[in-house]
């Protein structure tokens, strides 16, 4: 805890003192006096001009402690140094508090315990006004003081008090604490005089600092002596004095992170021996047995180790802990309940989700039950419409498989059609290339006949030529008459002989003749089954319609049957005979 810290709670208590009337204000006249009281004690120059400056604008009227706090930060606070009789300070503030707030008739204590659980309180206190101390800081006073009058700690009284503490408030303040302790609640059983050494040994370790004291022999530097004394420690000090009443102070060892403790051989006849060694200078000492000599060193070397690392005596240290505990475990006792407010605000919606969910749920219920009724009717009428949906489907299905009967039928019989039609598409194949056949056999036999006709009309044109040379002959001179007579004799029997070869042509024309009548049965045949089957493929299906022969023109008839000509060649074969004829005469 800081200087400023401390001499702000003890100025608190004497501030609230003089605020009479509880309204947290105090008159100027009374802050001057408080302001020079604080500076005599404090060793500080009182200005008392400097408090008037300050408070110059207000009215006559009181100031409050926020008015007042400036004024004691700036002249007082910031120039105080740590040069003081702190136990003076205390007093001074005390005495301006205790005689408004404690009713002393009722406490087994003296003033002077008073002012130091006063002081002890100061020092517990949490850091923030109104003072107050809690449950935590009391046991741990109500313990220390139980120790130092050598009496036992009840856990069970103190637990009783706590309930009671509990129930009313979790923490006291200065008077409250006082009045606890001077009504003897936790030292039954002890006197009055125990009491106030067990109030005095605990204000000496938590308020003076003493962290051990009591008797032990030192060794004088000049006249090398041995004398008893009284030895307190402090932190950085080692005090010395005639008497235990410090009364009169013998010197002091200063220490620091240089210093040691050494243990010493037994000589001059003195035991339990051990040497301090400061910057300065070195002591002998001697304690009463061992359990003393080590006890001693080893409080001094605790207070060496402090000081080279800087840390603060070990209650102080402790109590910072306790405070930094306090303040984790407020932060995370309010960080918990803010949670649980947030739990319970999320519960609290929940709560109201949930009953909206209930009453929605009735409704749901009640929609269901409805839906339910109406679902149970629709579904009547639905099975209702079902089955006559059914029955209609049903001999829907009958009428379709009847129908599908009469299908299958059609089909069959329509397949056995398609079957006959393709077999019947097979003959007619057949038929066409029959015809087919029959027309090349015809070309064939046609080609012959014109052929042949051709040669006889070759060997017409050179009988024509033979008798017209014969009559020319016959005009001509009986002398060539002869001749031509015998000319024509040969003539004869040429002719005869052409004769005979136009007879074997005839003979053979007639065998062309006849072959080619059988191939024009043949081909009348073939059409006639063509016929038939086209008829047929139309009578049945109407699709196909096949190629028909070309349409013939009418032919010729000569002395040898149907020519193998039309009439225009005909006409065209006797032009060209009628001229040869001319061009003969």
């Amino acid at each position: 805890m800081a200087l400023r810290d401390e001499l702000l709670k003890s100025i608190w208590h004497a501030f609230t003192a003089l605020d009479v009337d509880k309204s947290g204000k105090v008159s100027k006249s009374q802050l001057k006096v408080l302001s020079h009281n604080l500076c005599t004690v404090m060793n500080i120059p009182h200005d008392p001009v400097a408090l008037e400056e300050h408070f110059k604008d207000d009215d006559e009227g009181p100031v409050s402690n926020q008015g007042y706090m400036p004024y004691l930060n700036k002249f007082i606070l910031d120039k105080v140094k740590d040069n003081f009789n702190r136990q003076d300070f205390n007093k001074m503030c005390w005495t301006l508090s205790y005689r408004k707030n404690m009713e002393q008739n009722e406490l087994k204590i003296c003033n002077d315990d008073a002012f130091k659980i006063w002081c002890i309180f100061n020092f517990l206190s949490e850091d923030r006004y109104p003072l107050i101390i809690v449950t935590e800081e009391i046991e741990y006073f109500l313990r220390k003081l139980t120790e130092a009058m050598g009496g036992s700690w009840v856990e069970e009284r103190f637990e009783d008090y706590k309930l009671q503490l509990n129930s009313k408030q979790q923490c006291l303040n200065a008077w409250e604490l006082i009045s606890l302790v001077g009504s003897g609640h936790f030292s039954k059983g002890m006197d009055h005089q125990t009491l106030s050494m067990g109030i005095g040994e605990v204000y000496q370790e938590l308020i003076l600092d003493v962290l051990k004291q009591g008797y032990m022999m030192k060794k004088g530097h000049k006249r090398k002596n041995w004398t008893e004394r009284w030895f307190v420690l402090k932190p950085n000090t080692i005090s010395y004095y005639v008497g235990e009443d410090l009364a009169e102070k013998k010197g002091d060892v200063l220490l620091d992170g240089n210093c040691s403790v050494e243990h010493l051989q037994d000589k001059e006849g003195k035991k339990c021996l051990f040497l301090i060694k400061s910057s300065q200078k070195s002591f002998e000492i001697s304690a009463s047995d061992k359990k003393k000599k080590q006890e001693w060193i080893q409080a001094v070397q605790n207070c060496v180790t402090l000081l080279r690392q800087g840390r603060p005596a070990p209650h102080r240290e402790a109590r910072q802990k306790r405070r930094e505990l306090r303040l984790k475990q407020q932060a995370e006792q309010e960080e918990l309940e803010l949670r649980m407010r947030e739990l319970q605000i999320a519960n609290e919606a929940k709560q109201h989700e949930l009953e909206n969910m209930r009453k929605a749920l009735e409704e749901a219920a009640a929609d269901a039950a409805e839906e339910e009724k109406r679902r149970l009717q629709t579904q009547t009428e639905l099975q209702d419409r079902y089955r006559r949906d059914l029955e209609r489907e049903k001999l829907v299905r009958q009428q379709i498989e009847k129908n599908l009967a009469e299908k299958s039928t059609e089909l069959e019989q329509y397949l056995q059609r398609v079957h006959e039609l393709e077999d019947m598409y097979r003959q007619l194949e057949h038929a066409l290339e029959d015809e087919r056949r029959a027309r090349q056999d015809e070309e064939i036999i046609r080609k012959l006949q014109t052929r042949l006709l051709e040669e006889e009309a070759k060997k017409r044109a050179e009988l024509e030529q033979i008798h017209l040379q014969q009559k020319q002959a016959i005009s001509v001179t009986v002398a060539e008459k002869e001749e031509l007579e015998k000319e024509r004799l040969a003539k004869e029997s040429a002719l005869q002989a052409a004769m005979k070869q136009l007879e074997q042509l005839e003979l053979e024309r007639q065998g062309a003749l006849e072959q080619y009548e059988t191939v024009k049965k043949k081909l009348e045949t073939a059409t006639n089954n063509t016929k038939t089957w086209k008829h047929k493929v139309a009578e049945h299906e109407g699709l196909l319609r096949l190629i028909q022969p070309g349409a013939k023109g009418q032919q010729n008839i000569t002395n040898w049957g149907p020519a193998a000509f039309s009439e225009a060649e005909l006409s065209l074969r006797e032009k060209q005979w009628q001229e040869t004829k001319n061009q003969a005469t």
